[in-house]
């Protein structure tokens, strides 16, 4: 099963997202609240996918996009991301995220974006 590291500056909201995981079968997780965090997650657990807020403390998503994607190229990547900032996605795409969520997001969109991507 597929290691899922869940990075969000929202306690609630990381746990939001790996409930309606666990219910979809996945059990391994690793979760960090801000990107140097996520960093140093990615560097330890080796993630199959990557849940990636854009707007937090210390180190914002895009800033933390980019370095995991230059320490290891294939890394699988979703930006969550409140509405209203789409420019912040584009440019996240553009670095090598392969999609985004919108908060608050349905967890059938979800489960499908997670699945969609660590069975492919």
């Amino acid at each position: 099963m597929a290691k899922i590291l869940i990075v969000d500056d929202a306690a609630f909201m990381r746990m939001m997202i790996r409930e309606n995981l666990k219910k979809a079968g996945y059990s391994e997780f690793g979760e960090a609240g801000n990107g140097n965090e996520a960093i140093k997650q990615y560097d330890e657990i080796k993630p199959d996918l990557v849940l990636l807020d854009i707007t937090m403390p210390e180190k914002d998503g895009i800033s933390a996009l980019q370095e995991i994607r230059e320490k290891d190229p294939d890394a699988k990547v979703v930006m969550c991301s409140a509405m209203g900032q789409e420019n912040m996605v584009i440019e996240a795409v553009k670095l090598g995220a392969l999609d985004f969520i919108v908060k608050p997001f349905k967890p059938e969109r979800l489960l499908q974006t997670v699945k969609n991507i660590v069975e492919n």
